[in-house]
């Protein structure tokens, strides 16, 4: 790539623009976004391809040694309670806990052998992430851009009526966009799914508009906290070319059909689960099915009784096997419905599911007090040594296992991988060029990816 095609941050200048609703991505209204990417010129196009990826973030840390990389022939202090089943593909077996996995596990690939050396949450989201060691490991926002972020900038000119870029939150703990700005952030749809009156108040226009949406001056004055930087005559002189697209993404039946879960049918609804996770799950096949190309779905805080709020299972925060017959029945629905849905609506060949947290779980289990119980419970603490991450689609070779732990789960042993290999793999499926470089705050050129090469296996 040449160093002219490299977009260079510009002085970014505040202007009245659109303010639609609650439309706030880091605090700002679509039409403000659209500006900034232009006031900062937009990195270079690459060609464009129809694919797109489903991340399911695991906030906390999900034990391997509990979920997809058990260990059963280890000392009872590293096994745990749990015990592995068989799957429909030979050679895999997982948790007990997760029975609809192991049903529809030809669809998807365990790769059980990548680490790196990140052992807090901000530190070990940014590394995984971003692809680059954080400067910062304790912050709360990553240093470099993380794929999401990176994404959006990339594929920022398509407009295919819905946003390219959604989240269930403004950024991961330990992501976001750094020197690609707020705006690379996503299109934020926070709330619960499942909820009977969930909607996405920035697609909602006031029903009496309804048959007047070309109406622009009308549109606009339904919007409260408009900036009217119209004359008095009513003027759409100032209307810029960014408002105009922000509008078309506010008023389009496309997004607003995406994003209105209660169209589903109630079958598929009920498949995927009637909790938070499942239909999370669903409204993200939702968008990508519309044409979104990366969408960021968070499963923590799942308001279940015996749950913690996210993976995150010290000891001191919960017991680790109450948390997880709690847990994991309801994530077994909501990811295999996902990974079943995506093969039978013949998604598979344009979308990957990528389902993992920052790190794995130490492998011997400790036992302390626990902060509400008082009593002394299992837990397992962080660790980046070892962690099992799920893909499934992709137009990618599914039912395999990628690489293996040594024998009490603590390090990868065989294919020894690293998360810039998954992402390598995930920027090739996305059709972007990971020697593409953005200009960063001093000036110096850094590329998308700085080393990683797809997974072989994977192809």
């Amino acid at each position: 790539m040449s160093m002219s095609s490299i977009y260079r941050p510009q002085p970014q200048t505040r202007r009245s623009f659109l303010q639609a609703g609650f439309m706030a991505m880091g605090g700002l209204g679509l039409g403000d976004v659209l500006r900034m990417r232009a006031a900062a010129k937009a990195s270079p196009t690459q060609p464009e391809t129809d694919t797109a990826v489903i991340l399911i973030w695991l906030q906390g840390g999900p034990s391997h040694m509990e979920t997809y990389d058990l260990k059963p022939k280890a000392p009872i202090e590293y096994r745990g309670e749990l015990n592995p089943i068989a799957t429909s593909t030979s050679g895999m077996d997982i948790c007990e806990l997760l029975p609809k996995h192991a049903q529809v596990a030809d669809k998807f690939t365990l790769i059980r052998s990548i680490s790196h050396k990140f052992a807090n949450h901000a530190g070990g989201a940014g590394r995984f992430l971003s692809g680059r060691d954080p400067l910062r490991p304790l912050e709360r926002t990553s240093q470099f851009p993380t794929i999401g972020t990176i994404v959006n900038r990339v594929k920022e000119g398509r407009n295919v009526g819905v946003p390219n870029y959604v989240g269930n939150q403004p950024r991961v703990y330990g992501g976001g966009g750094a020197y690609l700005g707020e705006s690379s952030l996503p299109f934020v749809v926070g709330g619960d799914p499942n909820a009977e009156n969930f909607k996405v108040p920035n697609l909602s226009v006031d029903p009496r508009l309804k048959d007047r949406l070309d109406d622009r001056i009308a549109l606009l004055k339904s919007f409260d906290g408009m900036r009217r930087d119209i004359d008095q005559a009513g003027s759409l002189a100032s209307l810029d070319k960014f408002n105009e697209r922000a509008l078309g993404l506010l008023t389009s039946d496309k997004a607003r059909d995406a994003f209105d879960i209660s169209k589903e049918d109630p079958k598929t609804r009920d498949r995927y689960g009637r909790h938070k996770w499942g239909q999370r799950a669903l409204l993200a096949r939702r968008l990508v099915e519309a044409g979104s190309t990366f969408v960021t779905m968070q499963m923590q805080n799942p308001s279940i009784p015996g749950a913690i709020g996210n993976w995150d299972i010290h000891a001191v925060n919960g017991h680790l096997y109450d948390d997880a017959r709690a847990r994991l029945p309801v994530f077994d629905n909501a990811i295999s419905a996902l990974i079943e849905d995506i093969y039978q609506r013949g998604l598979d060949k344009k979308v990957m599911v990528i389902v993992s947290g920052e790190f794995g779980r130490t492998p011997r289990i400790n036992a302390r007090p626990g902060t509400r119980s008082g009593v002394m419970q299992p837990g397992r603490d962080h660790w980046p040594g070892a962690m099992s991450v799920l893909v499934s689609g992709g137009n990618m070779r599914m039912g395999q296992v990628i690489g293996s732990t040594t024998d009490n789960g603590a390090y990868a042993k065989d294919r020894k991988l690293e998360p810039n290999d998954l992402l390598a793999t995930m920027y090739r499926f996305l059709g972007i060029d990971q020697e593409a470089a953005f200009i960063d705050h001093t000036g110096r050129p850094m590329p998308i990816l700085p080393y990683g090469k797809p997974i072989s296996e994977l192809r």
